[in-house]
């Protein structure tokens, strides 16, 4: 097993204490970093990293770029060391702080193609709203936790089903994900 798929078991199996998305989750979200050719992506909640490495493993084949941004520094040492060992430490910008202070001080001028969001449930709602005007047109939002945390999420939800400029879906993988392209 090389160090990388080492890496990716034992992050798996961290799942509860970390809150890392499903390993169908992080399939799905390397394919599509992967068939869009994303090349800026945000990711809010790094957790220990498990989820930042799936995205950077795909942008390794895209050349593109990955900023993650978690709230808590033991999280956010246990992922750059994560992304160290495996040798993606260089296409990753981790930051530390809480996601909407970060994206409105931090990131205002950045314009992404690819946005995942798996952090504060109750804020998901906001983070779209500052978010919206920082992902270019065809660009994706990817939402983890729509099903296995519903009521938090409703807001969020009931908005990306409402707004013409983006086509809304939710799958059924683990958690429930919701995926939202641009339209205009």
């Amino acid at each position: 097993m090389t160090v990388v798929e080492d890496t990716l078991k034992s992050l798996e199996e961290t799942k509860n204490d970390f809150w890392n998305i499903s390993k169908e989750t992080g399939d799905f979200i390397e394919f599509l970093i992967k068939v869009s050719n994303a090349q800026n992506v945000l990711e809010l909640g790094t957790s220990n990293g498990y989820s930042g490495l799936r995205i950077a493993l795909a942008l390794k084949t895209t050349g593109g770029r990955l900023t993650t941004i978690e709230y808590w520094e033991k999280r956010r040492s246990i992922a750059i060391e994560n992304f160290k060992k495996c040798g993606v430490d260089d296409i990753i910008t981790a930051k530390l702080g809480s996601a909407l202070p970060v994206i409105q001080t931090e990131l205002q001028d950045e314009i992404f193609d690819f946005i995942f969001i798996d952090a504060n449930k109750a804020g998901y709602i906001e983070f779209f709203k500052a978010l919206h005007p920082m992902l270019k047109v065809g660009g994706i939002i990817v939402a983890d936790d729509i099903l296995s945390h519903s009521e938090a999420v409703k807001p969020f939800v009931d908005e990306m089903f409402s707004r013409e400029d983006y086509s809304s879906q939710i799958l059924n993988l683990p958690d429930g994900v919701l995926i939202a392209r641009k339209n205009k």
